[in-house]
């Protein structure tokens, strides 16, 4: 199997993780989250490697991950997201008080939703989607089992975990989602989350201070 690229980038106003993934040689690249103004970041890469943008995954429907989908949006393009975001991904502004002022939210439409234990293809690699609500209800994880590695929108970072006090945020759901799902998953899984730098599971699982295992 060809080699699976991946490239980070730190993106909008807050500086969202989106995550750009092709194979190596290939000709088609999924997104991983969408922040605001990430076109233009991701057309240089789209152009240089001679890559078309096939999806959008998004993890959750918090406007800092998904407020650029829109301009990406075209006929055959595929978007995934949950269900339980449904209302954030088509009525933005429900969280343009606690967005940048200024910003223009645009509806996003979700063209597949996905569910807790569904299995998604990229390109040969099962992914595991895990629905771990708590940040907002409808936050997922990506598990890329043969790569090590798992995209996990803000339900956890490096040392820290994702917002609890937003509308739709429940703490004890978080810990329940960050202990059944994310620390469930191998010690040495790569973890890419929303924000920050990556850490992996283990090392979350010895030195998180908001949920222990």
């Amino acid at each position: 199997m060809t080699s699976l690229r991946i490239e980070k980038m730190e993106l909008g106003p807050i500086g969202t993780n989106a995550y750009l993934l092709w194979e190596e040689g290939g000709e088609e690249a999924i997104l991983i989250d969408a922040p605001p103004g990430c076109s233009e970041a991701i057309g240089g890469i789209l152009e240089r490697e001679r890559l078309t943008l096939s999806a959008i995954w998004l993890t959750h429907g918090h406007w800092d991950h998904m407020a650029g989908a829109a301009v990406l949006c075209r006929e055959g393009l595929e978007v995934l997201g949950h269900r339980e975001d449904q209302v954030l991904f088509e009525q933005p502004a429900l969280m343009s008080s606690f967005a940048i002022p200024g910003l223009e939210l645009e509806p996003v439409k979700v063209t597949r939703w996905i569910e807790h234990g569904e299995e998604l293809d990229l390109w040969g690699r099962k992914v595991e989607v895990r629905h771990c609500p708590g940040h907002c209800p409808g936050n997922v994880i990506l598990w890329v089992e043969e790569e090590d590695r798992c995209f996990v929108g803000d339900v956890i970072f490096a040392g820290s975990v994702g917002r609890a006090d937003l509308p739709g945020g429940d703490f004890q759901a978080l810990e329940r989602s960050i202990r059944e799902q994310v620390y469930a998953l191998p010690e040495d899984t790569l973890i890419h989350p929303g924000h920050g730098p990556d850490t992996s599971v283990g090392a979350e699982m010895q030195s998180n201070p908001f949920v222990r295992p």
